[in-house]
């Protein structure tokens, strides 16, 4: 995620790194070319390419426009619901720690290392990567056993709730604690399900290919029949109306694109290692346990 300020107007319309320009700069470019041939030639009476009716493009500019905006109306809300998940797991993951203290040091703390395990290995899931055991074995008590056992289940979030949830009906059975506090941090499981639930959803139902190709296709077309239609009219001020329009139907087909996938490392896409990194922060400081240190941006990216 880019983190920047944006105080400064000048800063925000020179902002490169993360404002798809980069993705979007080379059609721009061919655009803004063909452009600049078509009305250098309808301006010097070279060459006169057949009108296309400015009507029909506003028609289907403001028609493109509400699908786009549709369109990303869609996305962003799958982006805000994934940011709300890891928000409510975070909380979670604190409440849990606060509530399980009335657990024997012992089991609390494997229960913690547990919660722990299972932010980091949901956001491997969600990113489609592979675990760091390093990483692992350094912030929890895992040994390398465990680990190749964690790493043998297809759905190792799913096998590590069950772990937790194991360490809290072992404590009621040896009178640890009551049905009622087992109760309450069962809850406390329950929602930790929740959210992995969620973020599969979102992880595994994109919006549906066909639209997204027929939206690209339109904006494309789009965008290259539109020298012919503004080089009579326009002549040579064509390549920058043609440009400026390009940027923004191309910038928000790409950010669309983008915030559609929420769990990626593109520069517009959730923090997943920042804030697996404050979880493991919260928990080993409630511990008593040396903290890693918190994630920097790097760029004024923050992964």
């Amino acid at each position: 995620m880019i983190i920047r300020h944006t105080t400064s107007t000048m800063k925000m319309l020179l902002s490169w790194r993360g404002s798809l320009l980069p993705k979007i700069l080379p059609p721009i470019g061919v655009l803004m070319l063909l452009s600049a041939i078509i009305g250098g030639l309808e301006y010097n009476n070279l060459f006169h390419f057949p009108e296309l009716p400015l009507s029909a493009f506003t028609l289907l500019g403001i028609v493109l426009s509400i699908f786009l905006g549709f369109k990303n109306t869609a996305c962003y809300d799958r982006w805000w619901e994934a940011r709300k998940l890891w928000g409510i797991l975070i909380a979670t993951a604190r409440h849990l720690d606060r509530d399980c203290r009335l657990l024997p040091q012992g089991r609390r703390e494997r229960v913690i290392n547990h919660v722990i395990i299972f932010a980091n290995i949901l956001r491997d899931r969600l990113r489609q990567q592979s675990n760091n055991p390093d990483v692992l074995l350094e912030t929890t008590s895992m040994n390398e056993a465990q680990l190749r056992q964690l790493s043998q289940h297809v759905n190792a979030p799913q096998y590590t709730l069950g772990l937790i949830q194991w360490e809290l009906m072992q404590a009621l059975k040896d009178a640890e604690i009551s049905d009622i506090c087992y109760t309450q941090l069962n809850q406390h499981v329950h929602e930790l399900s929740l959210v992995h639930t969620g973020c599969d959803r979102i992880a595994t139902t994109p919006i549906p290919f066909a639209y997204s190709v027929l939206l690209n296709r339109t904006v494309y077309i789009f965008c290259f029949l539109l020298p012919f239609s503004l080089g009579g009219l326009l002549g040579l001020a064509t390549p920058l109306v043609v440009g400026v329009l390009a940027y923004t139907f191309l910038g928000l087909d790409a950010l669309s694109s983008e915030i559609e996938e929420p769990f990626g490392t593109q520069s517009n896409d959730l923090p997943l290692d920042f804030m697996v990194r404050t979880i493991e922060i919260d928990l080993l400081g409630g511990l008593g346990k040396p903290t890693p240190p918190p994630i920097q941006a790097v760029n004024h990216n923050l992964l």
